[in-house]
């Protein structure tokens, strides 16, 4: 499968790949946002990682709170329309969104990222 991907035809475009990461308070919202991101082809694949607990503080108070991270992969061409998904679907008034560049990687999985979401 990785040599279909190597192919002249799939070559690698500008390396603007992103893992876009934020959190949400459940599973249900976690597979409703990935799902969505996936079926508009904003990103090739969202990992939904395990509950953790998030400590931060909010509007003068000291929180603890169980969420559930994404890991979305993506370019950086798509991030605008992620990031209105994500504050479309997300419950928070203040969700965290953060962008992280990848300055490398399998070059097979970031010709299969590009695509993918093309």
């Amino acid at each position: 499968m990785a040599e279909d991907y190597l192919s002249k035809e799939h070559t690698l475009k500008n390396n603007n790949h992103i893992v876009v990461l934020t959190h949400v308070p459940d599973q249900v919202v976690a597979e409703r946002i990935a799902n969505a991101l996936i079926k508009a082809k904003l990103a090739a694949c969202v990992n939904i990682g395990a509950a953790c607990q998030s400590i931060y503080e909010w509007k003068g108070a000291i929180e603890t709170q169980t969420e559930f991270p994404l890991h979305i992969k993506t370019n950086q061409d798509c991030y605008q329309k992620v990031e209105a998904l994500i504050l479309t679907m997300h419950p928070y008034e203040l969700p965290d969104i953060i962008v992280l560049n990848v300055h490398g990687g399998y070059n097979a999985y970031l010709q299969w990222v590009n695509f993918t979401i093309a």
